[in-house]
């Protein structure tokens, strides 16, 4: 089937498999999407069809009221919450949603991630902060997200997962993978009974080359 989106819902596909192959996911769990343009439109993963039986067709379009536009199968059941991102950022281009092991174990402790690695701080603007608990696929959720998502790029779903996002895939796989290495790393360091986070005028530095970085992207 032709599409006007291949390229990008090709994309979505790569990523995807790609979120599954580094373990960030297992079965059909998570989702992943993209901003299509200045529209109103993303291509996200569909609902309940495991990473390894993923195509490029079964790579869905929706609208932003999540309209079918393109697409058998049914969207993420959490399309939602990538669309209020979208609409709260317009810096974002692209969102993912993990269920990685050290994430979701620090999301059900209720335990938000504080400065404690550079890279961290450069990538994603400073601590990963926990959500309020929510229904999953609700509304509320995709609201309490935005929330605890604020300018960074990653965010705790509280009792299940993590969120990255980026200006495209690439980066948002990026921030996922390095928030899950970070919470593994922080847990770690719990259980030896200390956690020294970064110095106070670093955190500041570091969150100015994020923003930096950031404005650059909006360019």
């Amino acid at each position: 089937m032709s599409s006007r989106w291949s390229a990008e819902k090709s994309a979505v596909l790569e990523a995807a498999q790609e979120m599954a192959a580094l373990g960030l996911v297992t079965g059909a769990s998570g989702n992943v999407s993209m901003r299509l343009g200045a529209n109103e439109l993303l291509a996200v993963t569909p609902s309940s069809v495991p990473y390894g039986d993923l195509t490029e067709d079964s790579i869905v379009v929706t609208d932003f009221d999540v309209e079918p536009v393109e697409g058998e199968l049914p969207p993420s059941s959490e399309t939602l919450l990538h669309v209020a991102v979208y609409r709260a950022r317009p810096d974002v281009g692209a969102v993912i949603h993990t269920h990685s092991v050290y994430t979701s174990v620090a999301a059900v402790a209720g335990l938000e991630i504080p400065p404690i690695i550079d890279e961290m701080v450069i990538a994603v603007g400073g601590p990963v902060k926990v959500s309020a608990y929510a229904f999953p696929g609700s509304e509320e959720l995709a609201d309490s997200v935005c929330e605890a998502l604020g300018p960074r790029s990653a965010a705790l779903i509280k009792n299940h997962g993590a969120v990255g996002v980026g200006k495209d895939l690439r980066e948002a796989l990026s921030v996922c993978a390095l928030i899950e290495r970070v919470a593994q790393i922080f847990l770690l360091a719990r259980t030896l009974g200390r956690v020294d986070e970064l110095p106070p005028d670093v955190v500041k530095a570091e969150q100015a080359i994020f923003e930096m970085r950031s404005h650059q992207a909006e360019v």
